[in-house]
C-alpha cells in the first residue's frame, strides 16, 4: 500500500459514514453538511495514514485499524474548524477552501466539531472488527479520549492561546508543551492505535510511541517554518500569520536556521526509531523524506 492507497480509502469509508448517517436525519441535515464538509475536503489524511500503515508495518495488515483511523480523522478535522474560529486563530481559510465558519456560521462550526468528536469514538466502538479484542478496544477509545481533551489537544489550544503576545516570556519547555499536546498527542494516538490494533508487543508500542512523539514535535516545527517560507497558496491556509499575530513558534523564539536543526535532528531520530522498531515502510520513509527536502530545499 502507498500513502495514494490509503487515503482513497480513508476518504471513501468517510463518505460512506457520512452519507449513511446523514439518511437518517429530519431537521439536522445541515449539521452532517458542516461535519462531513472539513472532513472530507482534501488533504494529506497523514495521521490515518499512520494508523493504517502502522498496523500493516506491525503485523500485515491495516484492515482491524479502518474504523480507528477514520475516527482519528474526524478528530483532527474537529480540531481545525474549532481552531479557525474567530475566538481562537481566527482564519478564513483551511485547505485552500473557506474554514467552516464561513460556510456554516460560526454556531454551527462549534457544533459540528462537538459532534465529530463523540462520532469518531462511536465509531470505533461500532465499525471496529469483532475479532478485536475488548482490551485493546478499550485502550484505543481510552487514548482517542485522552488526546481529544485537557489530556491532549485541548490542553495544547489553551497552552498556545496563553502564550499569546508573550514571546518574551515564552521559553522551550511552554513551546514544546503546546506542541507536545496539541500536534504530537494526535499522532501518538494515531500510531499507537495502529499498533496496538496490530497485536504488537510492548516493546514495540512503546517504540511507536517515541517515534510519534519525535514526529510530531518535528511536524509542528515543520509546519512553522513553512509559515514563513512558502506562500498562502502553496500551503491553503493564510501564509506570514503566526509572525503577525505574535504567535510563539520554534521560528519565533529560535529563528529559522536553528528551527531547520532542531526539525533536521528529529527527522533522524524518527528514522533510527523505524531500524529499531524493524519496521520496513515505504510510506514513513518517503513522508520523512519529503519533509526533509521541503525544509531544507
Amino acid at each position: 500500500m502507498n500513502i495514494n492507497e490509503y487515503k482513497d480509502i480513508v476518504q471513501k469509508t468517510l463518505e460512506e459514514y457520512f452519507e449513511n448517517y446523514k439518511k437518517n436525519a429530519l431537521y439536522d441535515k445541515t449539521i452532517w453538511d458542516a461535519m462531513s464538509y472539513t472532513c472530507l475536503l482534501a488533504g494529506k489524511k497523514l495521521r490515518a495514514v499512520f494508523c493504517l500503515e502502522t498496523s500493516r508495518a506491525l503485523c500485515g495488515a491495516w484492515e482491524q485499524a479502518l474504523a480507528t483511523s477514520c475516527a482519528i480523522e474526524m478528530l483532527h478535522a474537529q480540531s481545525l474548524i474549532h481552531d479557525d474560529l474567530p475566538c481562537m486563530d481566527n482564519d478564513d481559510l483551511r485547505r485552500g477552501k473557506p474554514s467552516n465558519h464561513k460556510v456554516f456560521g460560526e454556531a454551527m462550526a462549534v457544533l459540528a466539531g462537538d459532534a465529530l468528536i463523540s462520532l469518531g469514538a462511536q465509531i470505533i466502538i461500532d465499525k471496529t472488527p469483532k475479532t478485536v479484542n475488548t482490551a485493546t478496544l478499550m485502550e484505543v477509545l481510552r487514548l482517542y479520549l485522552k488526546s481529544a481533551g485537557a489530556f491532549g489537544i485541548v490542553a495544547g489550544q489553551c497552552a498556545d492561546m496563553e502564550a499569546e503576545k508573550k514571546l518574551g516570556k515564552i521559553d522551550e519547555k511552554h513551546l514544546n508543551y503546546i506542541h507536545t499536546y496539541k500536534t504530537a498527542a494526535l499522532f501518538e494516538c494515531a500510531i499507537v492505535s495502529g499498533a496496538l490494533l496490530s497485536g504488537a508487543t510492548c516493546d514495540r508500542v512503546e517504540l511507536m510511541r517515541d517515534f510519534a512523539q519525535s514526529f510530531g514535535l518535528a511536524f509542528q516545527i515543520y509546519d512553522d517554518i513553512l509559515d514563513v517560507i512558502s506562500t498562502t497558496d502553496e500551503l491553503g491556509k493564510t501564509a506570514g500569520k503566526d509572525e503577525k499575530e505574535g504567535k510563539a513558534t520554534y521560528v519565533t523564539l529560535f529563528g529559522l536556521e536553528k528551527s531547520k536543526e532542531k526539525f533536521n535532528e528529529l527527522i533522524l531520530n524518527c528514522h533510527d526509531i523505524l531500524k529499531k522498531t524493524g519496521i520496513e515502510s515505504e510510506v514513513f520513509n518517503g513522508i520523512l523524506d519529503k519533509m526533509h527536502e521541503r525544509v531544507n530545499r
